[in-house]
């Protein structure tokens, strides 16, 4: 019996950093907030930004340019924090800017190319294509809760 799932389409949030543009499925994503400074946390690495206070919960910010080594950051007026739900926790990247919405359908969505070990390269899940545009397809939820951002796993479960 042929899988349903082929045939369907999916809603991913586009979004900037430095010249590339990269893409989350839509579902992961809580809200878009306009990026404030974030309070830092002593001893936390460079691209754990710091925490901000969400309605109540304690938030951690992670800025998705220093994590891929995509030079120092700049914040401007189009730098964004998408609030994203990973593993019953709510997270924040910092991202340049966010494009817009695109629904994939199965034959825009091209396997990831093999780029070696890194914890970026094996959370890349497809590129997908939007007319001239190239989208890079993360798995966030394997990107949050690598051993080397150790995000996730750091963070107090919900209870």
């Amino acid at each position: 019996m042929e899988s349903v799932k082929s045939a369907e389409e999916q809603e991913v949030l586009s979004f900037r950093l430095g010249k590339e543009e990269y893409a989350i499925s839509i579902l992961k994503v809580q809200e878009i907030r306009g990026y404030e400074a974030p309070t830092r946390v002593a001893s936390a690495p460079a691209h754990l930004k710091g925490i901000i206070n969400l309605r109540g919960s304690i938030v951690p910010i992670v800025d998705m340019r220093i994590k891929f080594s995509l030079g120092e950051p700049s914040y401007d007026s189009f730098t964004v924090v998408i609030i994203l739900n990973i593993a019953q926790h709510v997270i924040g990247m910092v991202v340049d800017s966010v494009s817009d919405v695109v629904t994939l359908s199965d034959d825009q969505i091209r396997p990831a190319p093999d780029m070696g070990a890194s914890a970026e390269s094996n959370c890349v899940c497809g590129l997908g294509t939007v007319g001239e545009r190239m989208l890079i397809l993360l798995d966030i939820d394997k990107l949050m809760q690598s051993d080397e951002l150790g995000l996730v796993a750091a963070l107090p479960h919900a209870a």
